[in-house]
Formats: C-alpha cells, structure tokens, sequence
C-alpha cells in the first residue's frame, strides 16, 4: 500500500541479520564486497531518502539489540512501492537470493516498516522498538511488512514493548 506522492510521511524501514561468520571472514568476502555497490544504487533509486551510516560508509558496525552477530540496514523510502522496486531488482535481487550463505535463518521477524513524518530520520532504538512490537504483536499500523502494510498515519503500539534492559542502544 503506496502513500499518494508529496505525503507528509515516508517508509522507515529496519533489516538485521544474524552473522554466519565474522563479516571479515573470507565467507563473507562478497557481500562485503558488494555493500558499497549495492548502497551507491540505493541512493540513487527513485524513492530513496536516507539510509544509516557510520563512519565506513555502510552500518555494519552500529550495535543492533545487544547482539554483537547482528547487523543492521536501516532507509527511509517515498513509499512501499519504491522500497520494494529497488529490493528486486540487480545486485540487491542477486544478494537477496544468496543470503542463506551468509546470515542464520531466523524464526522470528528480523524486518519491521513504519511511517514516519516526512524529513524524520528514525534511530537504532526506534526501529529495535518497532521490531520487538512487530515481533510481540504482528503486523499492525505501528509497525509491518510488505506483505501486510498499512497506510500512513499516527498508529500507537496496541500494548507496551519491554526491551529487556542493555537490549537498547542508540546511534
């Protein structure tokens, strides 16, 4: 579900991985070596506004729920229909398929969107937040997937999240 273009919202969205193999490990050779590629494309996508980066040009190493085998990849899209054009298409498609290689599959949810107002830039706290309520709750207006997504607005948690103390960081 696509929000009508000059909306006062835009799509957050937060992807974390469970590690394999350390990232410096020749295992993950190429998809480090495909990170600055894939990032230069996504900031050029149509509908790409912003995504979290450390000082390495990618967020590969900024903390995510506590666990030293996570990484995170954190945007913020015009729409839903944006984010998923640029997910399916050239290296990113071609790394997505190889992904088992490299990340553990998880039985939980390791991908939460949300809206936020436009010309907002969410943070590690916010989106481990939204995760740990898509998790707990399913997919609701605070927080979804692709598969179910809901259209912009102010949705409030429908019950509190307890992110377990030194579970929470923020960048």
């Amino acid at each position: 579900m696509t929000e009508p273009l000059g909306a006062s919202y835009e799509l957050a969205q937060v992807n974390i991985g469970r590690l394999q193999f350390p990232l410096d490990s020749p295992e993950f050779k190429d998809f480090v070596d495909a990170l600055d590629p894939v990032n230069a494309v996504a900031d050029a996508a149509e509908g790409f506004v912003w995504r979290l980066q450390s000082d390495t040009g990618n967020a590969t190493d900024v903390p995510v729920l506590g666990d030293d085998w996570l990484i995170i990849n954190m945007s913020v899209w015009r729409d839903t229909d944006t984010l998923t054009a640029f997910m399916y298409q050239g290296q990113h498609r071609e790394l997505l398929a190889r992904r088992r290689e490299w990340f553990e599959r998880m039985r939980e949810a390791m991908t939460a969107l949300w809206w936020v107002p436009a010309g907002h830039r969410p943070t590690v706290a916010e989106a481990e937040e939204r995760l740990l309520h898509l998790r707990a709750h399913g997919p609701t207006p605070y927080a979804f997937t692709l598969r179910t997504s809901f259209p912009a607005q102010g949705a409030e948690p429908t019950a509190p999240v307890n992110i377990p103390e030194g579970l929470g960081c923020s960048v």
